[in-house]
């Protein structure tokens, strides 16, 4: 279980694997990741950085950031982009990174992670770095200029000297360069171009495998939701006291008659609500999750729509069950088979109206309390003109010419 707010799942560390393995599973031409390392131990963090290291070499492009990493994670890399308050201080091959900070006079002066060297420069921290002597040269005039107004003199050059300083020496030795590099067409495939002028949408899976996939992922998901101890509990608690109080009722007399009248009008309240405010809570907070992975194409909507119904109605199934099992027979009801199964038949099919309510409602509004509001108008509206309290009554019309109808004429025989 992944978990989410109200269940405990796996920890920070895992949770972000698994949203990389999301993005792998597409397999994706083009990979962005934001910090992916952040978090995790140094084996682990360098067992992802390997991962992305093959995918870069099938052909793929990965781009991500990283926050101080290690050195062997950073020799891991084919090419560094460094940035400094927004400017590009170097963009080239990691092999070659060192190297050329040395040649414009930036060298550590202990031995240090290349990641943390370069991080001190991009920030302007220059107290284990030795510093080039036109800097040398700046902050000597500076520090004369001081002198004649008595002010603090500075030994070190600013990290805005620094940054300036990095700035310029990126657009006047490397920059054209690597624009030029960049500029450069490149070599594409026959196979190549009938991939990118194809206008057809290709699947990482087919139609069958995405509902396969997406419907045992809702039993899973929704497993612990809908058969919790506490659900359960709620409706055989229900059940046994309804099989009380209808307790062998009898439906030979009027007043019996009455009674079971009213135990169905329960049943349909209770399979009424029930499953449709289930079904609200459900595509609100679903929904970024879908927006997220139908943006990376992982599946159909239809797909994923199915799936989503059809992985619902065997744990729709289970508790109607239970509960039509206590009350149909503690309530005296006819003790018939096809009698019990087409009530069942009909409870289902009330949850299963319920449900696609709660979702049409929940996924237009997204709104839980506006949901929530409007489910219990619409579901009371059915609930009170279902044919248990509001009833067709015979009325009698007046003839144009002679009065009221005769008291034999019914409604349908008056003009």
């Amino acid at each position: 279980m992944i978990g989410g707010s109200f269940v405990r799942g796996v920890s920070g560390g895992e949770r972000k694997r698994v949203c990389i393995g999301n993005e792998i599973i597409i397999n994706p031409s083009l990979l962005f990741l934001d910090e992916p390392t952040s978090g995790l131990d140094s084996t682990t963090a360098l067992r992802i950085v390997q991962l992305l290291h093959d995918i870069a070499e099938t052909g793929k492009t990965v781009i991500t950031t990283i926050h101080q990493p290690s050195s062997r994670l950073f020799h891991k890399f084919d090419k560094l982009i460094l940035l400094g308050r927004g400017s590009l201080l170097y963009f080239g091959k990691t092999a070659e990174a060192m190297p050329y900070f040395s040649s414009i006079g930036c060298n550590p002066l202990i031995a240090m992670n290349p990641a943390e060297f370069l991080l001190d420069l991009a920030n302007g921290n220059t107290n284990d770095v030795s510093v080039p002597s036109e800097l040398d040269d700046k902050v000597h005039m500076e520090n004369q200029n001081l002198q004649d107004t008595n002010s603090k003199i500075n030994l070190r050059p600013s990290a805005q000297d620094v940054h300036e300083y990095l700035v310029d020496a990126y657009e006047h030795r490397v920059a054209y360069k690597e624009k030029k590099k960049l500029l450069a067409p490149l070599p594409i495939s026959d196979d190549m171009k009938a991939t990118i002028t194809s206008s057809k949408r290709e699947w990482g899976t087919n139609w069958c495998q995405q509902y396969s996939i997406l419907f045992c992922r809702g039993l899973k998901e929704r497993r612990h939701d809908y058969l919790s101890w506490m659900r359960i509990t709620q409706v055989i608690a229900t059940s046994i006291i309804l099989g009380l109080l209808w307790w062998h009722s009898d439906p030979t007399t009027p007043k019996g008659l009455q009674d079971q009248a009213g135990l169905l009008f329960f049943i349909a309240v209770f399979w009424g609500f029930f499953p449709v405010f289930t079904a609200i809570f459900t595509f609100p907070q679903e929904r970024a999750m879908l927006n997220k992975e139908r943006a990376a194409d992982m599946y159909k909507l239809s797909a994923y729509f199915l799936a989503r119904t059809t992985s619902d109605l065997p744990l729709d199934l289970f508790l109607p069950v239970i509960f039509m099992v206590i009350v149909y027979f503690m309530a005296g009801l006819k003790a018939s088979a096809m009698r019990f199964f087409l009530s069942m038949l009909t409870v289902f099919l009330s949850i299963i109206a319920a449900q696609g309510l709660g979702l049409a409602i929940g996924a237009t509004l997204l709104d839980i309390k506006k949901a929530t509001t409007l489910a219990s108008v619409t579901v009371m509206t059915f609930m009170l003109a279902g044919g248990f309290f509001v009833k067709v009554r015979e009325f009698r019309h007046s003839y144009p010419g002679s009065g009221t109808c005769p008291s034999t004429t019914t409604r349908t025989g008056c003009c």
